[in-house]
């Protein structure tokens, strides 16, 4: 009967592994990274994936604001609010309507000091994968001395109801920075 019992235990855990695994998405960085990269760009795109996948992802701000919390963060997005504390007071709060909300990194590329990323981010489990569902994302980050200290974006709505959202909320401006000027 014990082992039973710690068969269906066991059983009972790999099942609620399994299943916390198709809950989270994962960046899958091995699969991701080229040959070409120097030491410094792989160590860039190393520091703005655990950025990403804590920030977008996981949603652990309380990580992000330990790690990346730094003053001189300029966001470029002028729908979003500046600095990193700005930008994740924001995400709790739209991670409170889309909890679910998850960035699918499809490429990435390092040039240097700038790491971009190329992603599908949806609002629903059930829109994962589906390239008619979400936003198309292109977004730059430029690091210095191991620090992100830059980022831009271009955001284009695949499906209605993001092009109504998008319209709806892409008005505001939340911060003075250029779109295309970089800060140094």
């Amino acid at each position: 009967m014990k082992k039973f019992i710690l068969f269906a235990l066991l059983v009972l855990a790999s099942f609620s592994l399994y299943a916390q695994s198709k809950e989270s998405l994962v960046i899958d960085l091995q699969a991701l990274q080229k040959n070409n990269w120097t030491e410094h760009e792989r160590s860039n795109v190393a520091l703005v994936t655990d950025f990403v996948q804590n920030l977008m992802n996981d949603h652990n701000f309380d990580h992000i604001l330990k790690r990346y919390n730094d003053s001189s963060y300029v966001q470029h997005n002028r729908n979003l609010p500046d600095k990193i504390s700005g930008l994740t007071e924001f995400l709790q709060e739209f991670v409170e309507d889309y909890p679910d909300y998850t960035y699918d990194v499809k490429h990435i590329y390092a040039d240097g000091d700038f790491v971009i990323f190329h992603s599908h981010a949806t609002l629903n489990k059930e829109d994962r994968g589906n390239d008619k569902k979400g936003l198309n994302i292109i977004d730059t980050w430029r690091l210095k001395n191991g620090k992100i200290v830059e980022h831009w974006d271009s955001i284009q709505a695949l499906d209605g109801f993001m092009r109504f959202y998008s319209l709806i909320n892409g008005g505001d401006i939340n911060n003075n920075n250029g779109v295309f000027e970089s800060k140094n």
